[in-house]
C-alpha cells in the first residue's frame, strides 16, 4: 500500500480515521481526572500524554480542538489549575475505554464507570484508585496548535504515587510489572512486554553492526 495525501483525503472518513490514528504505533492509555470549580468530578482516556522534561519535570497532553465541542477536561483545568494522569492497566481498560463517551457534563464518568476518585492532602483534582501508577500536576501553559486546533497542555508533576516494587534500582519504572496497558487507534488496546535494555547510548560504546549483517 501507498497512498499520497490525495489518497488519504478521498479515503472513506472512518477507514481514514482509523488508519491515521494507528499510524503512530503503540501510545500510553491514561484517564485524566479533574475536578470543576463546583465539585462535578470528570474522567477521560488519553494516549496523547508525553514527557517533556525532567527538570523541572514536565508533561504535556494534547487536546482536541475545543471550538465547537465542549471540552470538560480542558475547562475543569482551566477552573482549578490541577489534574491527574492516571495509567491504564490490562484490568481495568475496558472500563476507561468508555470514559471517552460523550456523557452529560454533571455525570460523572467515575460513577458511570466503576471508578473510585482518590485525594491527596491540598491537591484538589481526583485520582483513580484503581490505577497503579498516579501522577498529580499543575497546570503551566496551554499552546493552541494553529495547524489543526488543537492544544497542548503542560503542567509539572506534583505528586508521583506508585508502589515501589514497580521501580529498579536504577529508577525505571517497570511497565510490565505494572501491566501497562497502550492504545492504537481509538479503540484497541496492547500490553506491554519489556524484552530488551541497552546501556546509555555513546559514540565509543556503539557496537559494530556491520559484523551483525552476517
Amino acid at each position: 500500500m501507498q497512498l499520497t495525501k490525495d489518497d488519504i483525503r478521498k479515503t472513506e472518513r472512518i477507514r481514514r480515521l482509523n488508519l491515521l490514528n494507528s499510524i503512530t504505533g503503540i501510545k500510553p492509555a491514561n484517564l485524566v481526572g479533574t475536578i470543576s470549580g463546583n465539585g462535578q468530578t470528570n474522567l477521560a482516556i488519553f494516549s496523547s500524554v508525553v514527557h517533556l522534561g525532567s527538570d523541572p519535570a514536565l508533561m504535556g497532553l494534547i487536546l482536541r480542538p475545543t471550538g465547537t465541542v465542549r471540552r470538560d477536561t480542558f475547562e475543569n483545568i482551566q477552573e482549578t489549575g490541577y489534574y491527574t494522569i492516571n495509567q491504564v492497566h490490562t484490568g481495568i481498560v475496558e472500563q476507561a475505554h468508555f470514559t471517552a463517551a460523550k456523557f452529560e457534563k454533571s455525570v460523572s464518568e467515575f460513577d458511570i464507570c466503576g471508578f473510585t476518585p482518590e485525594y491527596q492532602a491540598g491537591f484538589p483534582a481526583p485520582f483513580v484508585a484503581e490505577s497503579r501508577l498516579k501522577i498529580g500536576l499543575q497546570f503551566q501553559q496551554a499552546i493552541l496548535i494553529e495547524a489543526n486546533g488543537t492544544t497542548l497542555i503542560i503542567g509539572s508533576v506534583e505528586h508521583l504515587i506508585l508502589p515501589d516494587e514497580a521501580v529498579d534500582s536504577s529508577g525505571h519504572i517497570l511497565l510490565d510489572w505494572l501491566e501497562a496497558a497502550g492504545i492504537s487507534g481509538l479503540n484497541t488496546y496492547y500490553r506491554i512486554e519489556k524484552f530488551a535494555q541497552y546501556p546509555y547510548a555513546r559514540p565509543e560504546g556503539v557496537p559494530d553492526f556491520s559484523k551483525k549483517k552476517d
